[in-house]
């Protein structure tokens, strides 16, 4: 642990300094907060409905309960808001780890927000890590791209937006799409992981270098016919695109405190480079009115305004918005328009242009160099109006440091943006990467932030300019009516044979398989079975099915799966469970993929039962049908074996509140049932309910389930496969903290 007198990095002063970012008279404050612990920030994440209930329970059960406390001699103060965050759905609290784990009723809110944290309902966030999803301004129907999306808080906020329309049980399906991406495939499986929380047929996460991401393809009948502006008929742009890149993280020092005794500015000069294509490729993927934001954790402005106007004088046609008036709660600063970049270590920050420090340079050096003329102002930058960028400074609201930056095109007089747009698709067209990759010399940083890994080293301007004249790219690609399993099976020259993902293949709706699990689970005639996929080499209705939405469906169908290193598409809603001894084979909706099946479910198949049925089901794995009372026993009873949903109306028991409908899967077998949501989830649900973990699991200290051969009198039964109870793959187990936020 790093004590506080040891917080001080000579270069890290000098250097800020020579930058002006904070006046003189406000440098003491500033150094001051880098110094003290963040406070905890948590945001309450979901539909609506689910966030508002959640909202009210901490505002009048935990507030009024931590509002007195003493630890120590010491008044320990309550949660508060975050007074900038929309609708009071954020907080911050400011404790040790010593109250947390000693004090009762802060034990007790601290193992709310854990076991909320890890069922998705709450989501474990530094403060201004929300910043860039509210600028960007998300709606339903919007196509959007997280860039640099790992670890995924960010994405997640961009996929409530997506779900506004989402209820308190069912999960609606959105016409637009959001693609997270990141260059590092263990982070891009993380997200996968993280999107689960809230399926979304609306979700694709690919595993691609951002500074080169490729052109996707849509069918001509996709074009949106909202949009003035004529584009390349099978061009898929975005309506909103984040850029939250890479960086050298200096802003994070507050929780990163080994940045004290590593910093050293030529970390943010080397990653200059990588920013500035990043944004670049964005422009060139956008919409004619479509918003893009860029972002860091950085306080160098050579990773934030000069990205910045390096980008706008590469592409004139967009411009700085000013989001001033949004979020009038937030205490921000205005960008810079000049700054004084260091050539070296030694913080030598004595050449005013970059002419005058390339003159000083051998031919053999300017070929070594990071330097470029983009790291100084430019001669127009008081014209850029980089004041609209906004700084975020600890010391002003008690927060991390963070940059945020949003840009859109000018406003066009005339027809000529959709020659710009055409132009700019066009040109954009770029081979994937290569798998092996050139990490960027770090200079000692261990790990930039947000990002895990770097795509390759920074391209000259000539090796750019190559990639982005390259001609467009021919697939043969084949439609719903060429193939029974629809799947793309095109050789386009840029495919990626070292790209080892399973296929995604569409069943047809007439697939037998599909029908005989619509008609097991009592599915309506309007469930989307056309867009139902399976992954598997052989395209097979084996295990589980996925569901997309027409948009979603339509990329992957356009596109090489293996061009743009797609990792997952729509989400898991059913799963197959094979039977033995001659029984057919039953299928089950997944706990995660019920909200996006609910709203297809033949509603008088639907069970009603009293919150004593829930808490027995919650106390017990495997309750035998015989054990419960009332009218759930016979019901139950009558019903085949199998999956089965049941509902547990809004109203108040004598030990708790149900503030609106819960519905959850049950699996029934010959003469037990078990509830098909994971331990965690049951956790959460009866820490919420009854103020107390009654589960099994907890019970246990934590064991597993009964084995299949443990189940009592079920000789013959169709049993949910053991330790799966969500359909999932086993995902490492969280320590059960949220001292550590994501950035």
């Amino acid at each position: 642990m790093l004590e506080k007198s040891d917080m001080k990095n000579e270069r890290f002063s000098s250097y800020y300094k020579a930058q002006h970012i904070i006046p003189e008279e406000e440098w003491d404050q500033f150094m001051e907060a880098l110094k003290r612990p963040l406070p905890t920030t948590f945001r309450i994440a979901g539909s609506r409905e689910i966030a508002h209930a959640l909202n009210d329970a901490i505002k009048k059960t935990y507030v009024p309960l931590l509002s007195d406390v003493v630890f120590e001699g010491d008044v320990v103060p309550p949660p508060s808001r975050i007074p900038w965050y929309p609708e009071d759905l954020a907080w911050q609290f400011n404790v040790s780890k010593k109250v947390l784990r000693k004090q009762q009723e802060f034990k007790k809110f601290h193992s709310f927000l854990v076991h909320e944290t890890e069922v998705g309902n709450i989501s474990r966030q530094e403060a201004v890590s929300m910043l860039p999803p509210l600028f960007l301004d998300v709606q339903p129907h919007h196509k959007v791209v997280d860039m640099c999306a790992a670890p995924g808080s960010k994405t997640a906020q961009l996929l409530e937006a997506l779900h506004a329309q989402d209820t308190a049980t069912a999960t609606s399906i959105p016409p637009g799409l959001l693609i997270a991406n990141d260059s590092d495939s263990k982070r891009a499986h993380l997200l996968i992981h993280q999107s689960a929380r809230l399926p979304s047929p609306a979700f694709m996460v690919t595993n691609l270098d951002a500074s080169i991401f490729p052109v996707l393809r849509l069918p001509a009948t996709t074009a949106d016919p909202r949009r003035g502006v004529k584009k390349s008929p099978n061009q898929l742009l975005f309506d909103r695109i984040l850029c939250d890149v890479p960086c050298s993280g200096d802003g994070t020092l507050r929780k990163n405190i080994g940045i004290w005794k590593r910093w050293q500015p030529m970390d943010g000069n080397g990653l200059h480079s990588l920013q500035t294509r990043i944004l670049q490729r964005a422009m060139r993927m956008l919409e004619p009115d479509g918003r893009i934001v860029y972002s860091t954790c950085s306080l160098n402005p050579v990773e934030n305004e000069a990205v910045i106007a390096a980008a706008l004088n590469s592409n004139t046609d967009f411009q700085l918005v000013d989001v001033s008036a949004q979020l009038p709660e937030l205490v921000r600063r205005p960008g810079i328009s000049s700054w004084a970049p260091t050539v070296n270590r030694t913080i030598n920050t004595t050449f005013k242009t970059w002419d005058a420090y390339n003159d000083t340079l051998t031919d053999e050096q300017r070929t070594d160099s990071k330097m470029s003329e983009t790291h100084w102002p430019p001669t127009n930058a008081d014209s850029l109006q980089l004041h609209h960028c906004m700084r975020i400074y600890p010391h002003l609201q008690d927060t991390g440091g963070f940059f945020v930056a949003v840009l859109e095109r000018k406003p066009r007089q005339s027809s000529g943006a959709s020659v710009a747009v055409k132009r700019d698709a066009e040109e954009a067209e770029i081979p994937v990467p290569e798998a092996k990759k050139v990490k960027l010399d770090l200079g000692g940083l261990p790990e930039p932030q947000p990002s895990a890994s770097f795509p390759p080293t920074p391209m000259s301007e000539d090796e750019n300019s190559r990639l982005l004249a390259l001609d467009t790219v021919e697939t043969d690609t084949q439609t719903v009516a060429d193939t029974k399993k629809t799947t793309f099976k095109g050789k386009p020259k840029l495919s990626d044979p070292s790209f080892k993902e399973m296929p995604y293949t569409f069943l047809e709706p007439d697939d037998p398989t599909l029908l005989s699990c619509i008609d097991q689970l009592n599915l309506t005639t309007s469930f989307p079975s056309s867009n139902v996929l399976v992954r598997n080499p052989e395209g097979d209705a084996v295990r589980s099915f996925y569901l997309t939405n027409d948009l979603v469906k339509a990329v992957v169908l356009n596109n090489d799966y293996t061009r743009m290193r797609l990792m997952t598409s729509g989400t898991k809603v059913i799963t197959k469970q094979e039977a033995g001894r001659g029984l057919e084979a039953q299928f089950r909706v997944l706990g995660e993929g019920l909200p996006v099946v609910l709203p297809y479910i033949d509603p008088s198949v639907i069970l009603d039962a009293e919150f004593a049925t829930l808490k027995t089901l919650l106390m017990t794995y495997y309750p035998l049908c015989t054990s419960f009372s009332g009218p759930f026993r016979s019901v139950i009873e009558n019903r085949s074996a199998g999956s089965h949903i049941v509902r547990f109306s809004a109203g108040q028991s004598n030990d708790s509140t149900l503030s609106h409908d819960l519905l959850l899967p049950l699996w029934k077998s010959n003469v037990s049932v078990t509830l098909m949501i994971d331990k965690k989830a049951k956790s959460a649900l009866s820490l919420r309910l009854f103020g107390e973990d009654i589960t099994t699991a907890a019970r246990d200290g934590g064991k597993r389930a009964p084995q299949t051969s443990q189940l009592p009198q079920n000789t013959g039964d169709i049993v949910p496969d053991e330790g799966a109870d969500n359909g999932d793959e086993e995902i490492p187990e969280d320590e059960g903290d949220i001292d550590e936020a994501e950035q």
